[in-house]
């Protein structure tokens, strides 16, 4: 059984290890004015993009997902030739059309699969679950490496499906970002009023940063903290203690928006690893994507892994 595995580019996971298991990805495509780059998780061209037009612009842009019929085409085109069955994880439905694209466009590839695989040799069947992994950034990478861990390991579709179903509920995204009157800018550009002016008037004058939680599709502040340093310390401590009472899979994701270095450079982020590393949990570090940049804005953090209900405390 040839097992595949699909993500969109909002999927913070490193590049190298995207090649190195023949991740396909579903590109976001970010338009700034008339500057348009197609997100296919190239860290240096996200870099490049980032320093020449999201900094200054960013909060205007407008992102286009992967269109019903360029998923469709995608796989007819490709997957149903190169795989038996395909896993397609999707950022959260509740912040991406996305998934209802590619759920949408599952219905005419398998309908229409048949002659294309028998034309390449194949009269098996071909089977595609489309799946909303109720996650993003570096929360929705989570789950990717546990399908490509279980899948390397020799499980059986049933197995990665309950698997994965079991994990999306248990995986929690925490972020932390530099501009709040960017977040708010960005907001308002897409109709979200989600960060009022009120709020990030005073985070913004008295250097209050928030920490976000995703989580089962919502997203929230669980923390207000004084200083951007302070609150990535804050998280990376936090991720720390859930780490030692032990996660449900050994990953953490981490993903920055800017370079990996800067990530590396700031306060806790060393000590986390060191302590991830001591207990065999692998840390995965990633440029943010394109579309996550976008939405949150230059050297915002975010990090995931899969535990059960906890406080962020």
């Amino acid at each position: 059984m040839r097992i595949g595995i699909v993500v969109d580019s909002a999927c913070d996971l490193p590049q190298d290890f995207i090649a190195a298991h023949n991740i396909v990805v579903l590109p976001i495509t970010v338009r700034i004015g008339d500057a348009v780059l197609a997100d296919h998780r190239d860290e240096q061209a996200t870099l490049s993009f980032l320093h020449a037009h999201v900094a200054e612009h960013g909060a205007e842009a407008e992102t286009i997902p992967f269109s019903v019929n360029q998923i469709r085409d995608l796989f007819l085109q490709q997957l149903v030739i190169d795989y038996d069955h395909v896993f397609c994880m999707t950022i959260t439905r509740t912040r991406s059309p996305i998934h209802d694209n590619a759920l949408q466009a599952s219905f005419a590839i398998l309908n229409d699969y048949k002659p294309v695989r028998q034309a390449a040799g194949y009269n098996s069947p071909f089977a595609l679950r489309v799946l909303d992994t109720q996650n993003l950034f570096a929360a929705q990478a989570v789950t990717a490496v546990e399908a490509v861990r279980l899948r390397d390991s020799g499980a059986s579709v049933q197995q990665i499906r309950e698997r994965l179903e079991e994990l999306f509920g248990n995986v929690h995204g925490y972020m932390v970002t530099r501009d709040l009157y960017y977040m708010r800018a960005r907001a308002r550009h897409k109709g979200d009023r989600s960060v009022g002016l009120l709020s990030a008037a005073l985070g913004s004058a008295l250097d209050i940063k928030p920490v976000l939680h995703g989580y089962k599709g919502e997203t929230g502040p669980v923390a207000k903290i004084k200083g951007f340093d302070n609150a990535v310390q804050k998280l990376f401590g936090v991720v720390g203690q859930r780490v030692r009472n032990g996660l449900m899979t050994p990953t953490v994701c981490v993903s920055y928006g800017g370079e990996l270095e800067e990530l590396r450079a700031l306060p806790g982020y060393a000590a986390m690893k060191d302590l991830c590393a001591s207990h065999d949990v692998a840390v995965y570090e990633s440029v943010m994507s394109l579309t996550g940049m976008v939405n949150v804005g230059k050297g915002a953090v975010t990090i995931g892994f899969a535990d059960g209900p906890h406080r962020f405390e």
